[in-house]
Formats: structure tokens, C-alpha cells, sequence
């Protein structure tokens, strides 16, 4: 059995499917790229799937990831490719390696989140970013099922920034740009929760809702203060496996997909 892991993103209007409409929408792509899926046992089997950590609805990404087991190796860039054709603009699949290593779970322990603030000015946003920062704790209530919840907004964020719209970005009238690094707790710290903080300790109130889109996910780096490539390892094993004698790394010769078995 192989396993492919894959990088896939949630762009513009897509950005409000929800997870379960993403995996309808992926299960359809699977079969319409003909890909040779493994299924689970039972009376209701389904393919193989593991998704991790995806982004709240509403949220843009360019970095959410899932795994699949396949039953035939093959070429995780015929795959990538046969995969991102299969699904709509906007769900797109931007990255795929072959699973060399264990755990990509383990390995998804922050997120850089983009805010953008319109409506708000930089100076604003610089000087609620100050208070936020400067605390120690900062509690912040969210809804649930079992009614509101507090917790500390403040211990997840392992980095937090303010400035101006890339050029080539504009807007009308003043925009702030946050820069969000949050590390995966529980209870998970959403960039929503962060923004409910920046108003309990600086009154901060955008006019309309922020723009939220996921950036980056990996292990988080404590002395750089950076998010590393969660595929990196998989990546580096691939290099460094021996070839067969087809040339291909690793045991397995991998074969495009959608050609059938022979």
C-alpha cells in the first residue's frame, strides 16, 4: 500500500465550503482521476482518507493537507496534477509527496494566519497588537454547544504584527494587515478569538468582518519563531532512498494514474 500526502488550499468563494463539502467534493475528484484508492473494512467501506486540521468555514488557506492510501503506487506529481483538474478553481491541489515518514499530524503544531483589516488604520492596529502582546493573559468567551466557554486568547500566539497592504493590494480607505502565529492547543486558538482579544484589551473593532486566510501550518520552530514545511521530512526521505533498477526512488515503481491496471 502507498501513501500520498497532499497540499490543497481553499481560495476566494471556495473559502466558505465547509469540511464535509470538501471531502464530497474530493471523494468525486478521486474517482474521476480513477485514482486506486484502499477502502476500510466493514459494511460501509469508504477510502482512505486522513485529513488534518483543516481551516474554520469562512477561512481562506494555502496550506491545508490530507492523506490517502492507494492500493497501486503512483507518480505523487501525475497524481497532483490529475487531482487539481478533477476539483473546482479554488480547491487546488499544490503539492504531493509520497509518505516516507510517520506522524504529519504530529507535525502540524502552528499556523501563520493574514488578517486583513479594512477600515482599520496600521497605527490602530499597531497599537492594539501592543496591548495584546504586552499581557499576560487575555480571556475571551466562544459559543459552543454546551453554551460560552473563556480561555486565554494570549498563550497560543507565538507572534503577532501589524502593517500595510502589500502594493500590489490596495484598498479604499485605511487597511491593517495582521500577521497571526498561533500555536495548536486545546482548546484550539482561532484567529477570531485573537481578534476578540485584540478588542477586550484595546477596544479594537474592525467595521467590516476581517478578510482570514491560513498561510502556513507545520512544526513551529522555537528559535527562529518560524512554521517549517510539514512535507519537508517525506521530501528528504524520497532523496535520500536508494533508486530500483527503474531509476524510481524507493521499493515501489510508481506508474501514472488513470491508466487502469494492465
Amino acid at each position: 500500500m502507498q501513501r500520498i500526502r497532499l497540499r490543497y488550499t481553499k481560495r476566494g468563494r471556495l473559502r466558505f465550503t465547509s469540511h464535509r463539502d470538501f471531502q464530497r467534493a474530493f471523494e468525486r475528484a478521486l474517482r474521476r482521476a480513477e485514482v486506486p484508492m484502499a477502502y476500510s473494512a466493514g459494511f460501509t467501506p469508504h477510502p482512505k482518507v486522513s485529513y488534518a486540521n483543516a481551516a474554520p468555514t469562512g477561512t481562506g488557506s494555502e496550506a491545508e493537507y490530507l492523506e490517502i492510501a492507494l492500493t497501486e503506487a503512483r507518480d505523487p506529481a501525475k497524481l497532483r496534477e490529475l487531482l487539481d483538474e478533477s476539483l473546482p478553481a479554488g480547491l487546488d491541489v499544490v503539492d504531493a509527496v509520497e509518505a516516507r515518514t510517520s506522524g504529519l499530524a504530529d507535525r502540524l503544531t502552528a499556523s501563520v494566519w493574514e488578517l486583513r483589516l479594512d477600515g482599520v488604520a496600521v497605527e490602530e492596529a499597531e497599537k492594539a497588537v501592543a496591548a495584546f502582546v504586552a499581557a499576560e493573559t487575555v480571556e475571551v468567551q466562544r459559543r459552543t454547544k454546551n453554551g460560552l466557554r473563556t480561555f486565554d486568547a494570549r498563550g497560543a500566539v507565538a507572534g503577532l504584527q501589524a502593517s500595510c497592504p502589500q502594493p500590489d493590494r490596495p484598498g479604499e480607505g485605511p487597511c491593517a494587515i495582521l500577521r497571526l502565529v498561533v500555536r495548536h492547543v486545546t482548546p484550539a486558538v482561532r484567529p477570531d478569538d485573537v481578534l476578540s482579544g485584540l478588542h477586550a484589551v484595546a477596544d479594537l473593532a474592525p467595521p467590516v468582518p476581517a478578510a482570514v486566510t491560513r498561510l502556513a501550518q507545520g512544526l513551529f520552530d522555537e528559535e527562529s519563531g518560524t512554521v517549517t514545511d510539514p512535507l519537508a521530512p517525506d521530501r528528504e526521505a524520497v532523496t535520500a532512498a536508494p533508486a530500483d533498477r527503474s531509476g524510481v526512488a524507493g521499493s515501489a515503481a510508481t506508474v501514472p494514474v488513470g491508466t487502469g491496471s494492465a
